[in-house]
């Protein structure tokens, strides 16, 4: 065998490792490959294909970190009409629907659907020809889409090809691409850093990726990809073994394409409407958005017979669509604050209004710009909407209800913290306080560093912070790292006892790994999933300052925006004396990759539900931390439910399944190895 012989039989075996390690992870959620052996497999078949490019398969993983950028979208047409659904808002419109469906097919009544939930993210279809992808497009006007093929690649969840043996040899699978909230929140705070306008919802974010013409960027929004269709050629006489729409969906799976689990055969329409209830109630839980349930017929037959109306929407299924968290309230104010990276961010106080649960008295209104675009003016009546995104946003003011005493905001020109003249560069829409001595942005910068994604620091809250800043004990984040009990036992609220616990926090702080650390470091477009991204790929701190940007723009999954703002970080001398004083001070500079091969958690997935004596984002730390991870939904991979009062539908799921469900003093005992 020749040499070229043996690296093509090398580069295929590594993409089959590589593939069936997606599909484990994705589809089976049950990794059974260590990251580091992922990347190291990965980084092998990418310098076999540089060296040879004619070795590069369509099906390759190395087309997920995107190509060279587009300068255009090819109009493409899909196999079949990508149809609209009708919608449905309440139970009478539902059973209009079903009345209306029964006259065409009575066996309707009884045949029982399939309901699914409505991901509010933007419709694609993908085409495969003899299980490869070839293509993937917009939904567009439903029969002309655009050709989004090299931006879809970037999508880890999307196969490059499909599993499984007597594939049609043409086929379209339609499916949703989605933002989780998760994602949505790291990508705007990168946004924000940056000084770029932030996305009003996961949605928008995620529409907006798909149509980048540069596919790097496409996937540095991490997008997400959830199949619930199966479209054969109508050119051909395909057949498939499938007799309703959930064999539909398990097909899909089997094929490596990942199918959402929240789903529910339902006998009748009672059923349906209990599942959405129960969704409803549950969706704060979800990770990500949707704004309904689609009801479909369950027998494929029905489909046919039932067929579509004026060629736009299927009778065969159905949008019941969830009311949305939006109310009217009054803009009392709009105020600023200072972040940490110097940006100015302008928030709404409102006239305190209950919305979905919850008593809002502020919303976010992004920027400036946003501000001047919406019209909004101080002691306008406004639009407030929580429709699934953290931080209430306000969408609209009220213009028929102003009465003349509504006044417009004033756009600061010094900065409302130390009074320095502010800047805004030519090419971004925020506006900045260039002071790096700022108290708000050491503040801010503190209160991120001591967080509890970043080095969680208990017991240090913003009282806290702002105490210690006020009496001159910190000036850097080192400086935390040599405070003594007397030091604080002059600040207000501490006593011996409190003041022994926060020293104790500090010094376990030193611990954490160094992912955390660069997190928690502030750099601009480094989130935690960049952090930790590089804290693997270098794995010690030494290592990584001393690489380019160059260098950091060849990591997988390193933008060159992220590569060149930490650069940018290490090449200032003061960031160099921070990083050497927090070293000096005894802080983990490494990343302890392979430790988590004795992590007691390692390899298992967990679901939280309910409400715990330990906050939320505190147990997903601690399971993660020790090698655990986190699932929002409950499927026949997890392997245990993390249970709290009122744990609602989940813990059914779980009941269904036989997955263990635990409270948190068992959590512990399998931690401590005494369960």
């Amino acid at each position: 065998m020749t040499d070229i012989q043996q690296l093509a039989a090398r580069a295929a075996q590594l993409r089959h490792e590589l593939n069936e390690a997606r599909h484990q992870y994705f589809i089976e959620d049950a990794p059974r490959l260590s990251d580091a052996q992922y990347d190291r497999f990965y980084h092998e078949l990418r310098a076999i294909e540089a060296a040879h490019p004619e070795l590069q398969s369509p099906d390759s993983p190395t087309l997920h970190v995107g190509i060279e950028p587009s300068s255009q979208f090819q109009k493409v047409a899909h196999l079949a009409p990508m149809y609209s659904l009708d919608n449905a808002f309440d139970a009478d419109d539902l059973r209009k629907w079903e009345e209306r469906n029964a006259r065409i097919a009575s066996e309707v009544r009884t045949s029982g659907y399939v309901v699914e939930l409505k991901i509010d993210g933007a419709a694609v279809s993908l085409l495969y020809r003899d299980g490869v992808l070839v293509r993937a497009a917009t939904r567009g006007n439903g029969v002309i889409g655009e050709d989004i093929t090299a931006n879809i690649r970037t999508l880890r969840e999307v196969p490059l090809r499909l599993r499984g043996e007597g594939l049609p040899h043409q086929l379209e699978i339609r499916g949703e691409v989605y933002m989780s909230f998760s994602g949505f929140r790291e990508l705007n705070e990168r946004r924000a850093a940056a000084g770029e306008a932030t996305f009003a919802n996961p949605r928008n974010a995620a529409a907006g990726g798909l149509r980048q013409l540069d596919p790097r960027a496409t996937a540095d929004r991490q997008l997400r990809f959830f199949a619930y269709q199966i479209q054969l050629d109508p050119a051909t006489h395909d057949r498939l073994p499938v007799q309703t729409q959930e064999d539909n969906l398990t097909i899909l799976q089997s094929w490596s394409l990942p199918v959402n689990p929240q789903r529910t055969s339902a006998a009748d329409l009672a059923s349906v409407l209990e599942f959405a209830d129960r969704i409803d109630r549950a969706r704060a839980d979800l990770d990500y958005p949707i704004d309904g349930i689609v009801v479909k017929v369950g027998p494929l037959r029905l489909w046919e017979e039932l067929g579509v109306v004026g060629g736009r929407d299927p009778r065969w299924s159905i949008a019941y669509k969830f009311a949305p968290d939006l109310v009217t309230t009054r803009l009392l104010d709009i105020r600023v604050n200072v972040g940490r990276t110097g940006s100015l961010n302008p928030y709404a106080v409102l006239e305190p209004i209950e919305i979905g649960g919850a008593m809002v008295k502020q919303a976010t209104l992004h920027n400036f710009e946003d501000i001047e675009r919406k019209g909004l003016l101080i002691k306008d009546m406004v639009l407030v909407k929580r429709a699934g995104e953290v931080i209430p946003q306000v969408v609209s003011p009220l213009t028929d209800q102003r009465t003349g005493r509504e006044y417009a905001f004033q756009i600061p020109e010094h900065c409302p913290s130390c009074g320095s003249p502010v800047e805004k560069p030519a090419d971004e829409v925020m506006i900045y306080c260039p002071n790096p001595s700022c108290p708000d942005r050491i503040y801010w910068g503190l209160v991120h560093f001591v967080s509890q994604d970043a080095m969680d620091i208990r017991g240090l809250g913003e009282r806290t912070a702002r105490q210690l800043l006020d009496q001159g004990l910190l000036e850097d984040y080192a400086d935390l790292f040599h405070l003594t009990q007397a030091d604080l036992l002059r600040m207000e609220g501490f006593g011996e006892l409190s003041a022994n616990n926060l020293l104790t926090r500090i010094g376990e702080a030193k611990t954490r790994p160094l992912s955390r650390l660069l997190y928690a470091l502030g750099i601009r477009h480094v989130g935690s999933h960049a952090a930790q991204i590089l804290a693997r790929h270098y794995g010690s701190l030494e290592t990584l300052v001393q690489a380019s940007a160059d260098d950091y723009a060849t990591v997988h999954g390193i933008g060159s925006t992220t590569a060149a703002a930490l650069a940018a970080f290490v090449q200032v001398p003061g960031n160099q004396q921070l990083l050497d004083r927090l070293r000096a001070a005894g802080l983990n500079s490494i990343e302890p990759v392979e430790q988590a091969e004795q992590q007691p958690l390692k390899g298992k997935t967990f679901v939280i539900t309910g409400t715990h004596a330990s906050p939320r984002k505190e147990l997903t730390s601690l399971i993660e931390r020790h090698g655990g991870r986190i699932t929002g939904s409950v499927t026949r991979s997890t392997d245990y439910v993390l249970l709290g009062e009122d744990p609602g539908s989940k813990a059914e799921k779980a009941r269904e399944l036989g997955i263990a469900m635990i409270d948190e003093q068992h959590l512990r005992q399998l931690l401590d190895g005494s369960s």
